[in-house]
């Protein structure tokens, strides 16, 4: 299974709100050769991590089914996240479209890119999302399961799910 976190916080092409953004990028992800969308968590609403004076963010995470290499499927990821309107500036910026590849199949991979995704083990707005794709999932590097890594988080996070 490939887990792909989904967010956005300033509008897309043409002024579209992120909830539209997100939805044409799930769209987008399942058109690539090789994917087939399994699941789509319901969106989320987050504060900017770290805390800034930026718009709050719309998460997701989608569960795709299929074959991809992982340096072939970040370039597809940048590619869409450009399509929507990205521009690269400073970490952690305000953005149109965030695509991240959180985990492919168990791949523990040290490089370009780094799977799993090195801070998902850390983020509720990225934790959250996938318990509702893949309420079984466990860590590839430690073996945790994903409702004890949603139990260690903040107890202030602000983080929650929309109608």
């Amino acid at each position: 299974m490939i887990f792909v976190a989904l967010g956005a916080n300033l509008p897309g092409p043409g002024g579209a709100p992120p909830r539209a953004t997100l939805a044409w990028a799930i769209g987008r992800l399942n058109a690539l050769p090789g994917l087939r969308l399994q699941a789509v968590s319901r969106f989320w609403d987050s504060a900017p991590v770290p805390p800034s004076d930026q718009p709050r963010y719309l998460n997701a995470v989608a569960a795709y089914a299929g074959v991809a290499t992982p340096r072939a499927l970040l370039a597809a990821l940048h590619a869409l996240e450009a399509e929507a309107g990205r521009v690269r500036g400073g970490r952690d910026a305000a953005r149109t479209l965030d695509l991240d590849l959180l985990d492919l199949d168990g791949l523990v991979q040290g490089g370009a890119p780094v799977l799993p995704h090195p801070r998902l083990a850390d983020r509720g707005f990225v934790l959250r999302p996938l318990a509702e794709v893949a309420p079984g999932w466990r860590h590839p590097v430690t073996g945790v399961a994903i409702a004890t890594l949603i139990a260690a988080l903040p107890a202030n996070e602000d983080c929650h799910p929309l109608p």
